[in-house]
């Protein structure tokens, strides 16, 4: 198992219910994909380096989990397609 970190950007327009969803929607596909959560950051709202889809603000979320090598491409597939993302980055961790 390696160790990961997951960056995600949520968008700042849509409502605490929507958000909280969203961060668990991906949550749920790290466990699904075999991963174990270990800790989640939550940022808060911060200004965007850039504006991206005309938005200057969004939720910072980083999670960390442990998986297997195939689970980070899974994830950021999936990751890819929800609607309230804005950006998405996973790294792996150094032991």
């Amino acid at each position: 198992m390696n160790k990961y970190e997951l960056a995600l950007v949520v968008s700042a327009k849509v409502d605490d219910e929507v958000r909280n969803a969203t961060v668990e929607k991906a949550k749920a596909y790290i466990t699904n994909f075999g991963g174990t959560i270990t800790n989640v950051d939550d940022w808060g709202k911060k200004r965007l380096a850039y504006e991206i889809q005309k938005m200057t603000e969004g939720y910072y979320y980083f999670i960390q989990f442990d998986a297997e090598s195939e689970t980070p491409g899974e994830l950021e597939q999936s990751l890819r397609i929800l609607d309230n993302v804005l950006r998405y980055l996973c790294v792996k961790q150094e032991a």
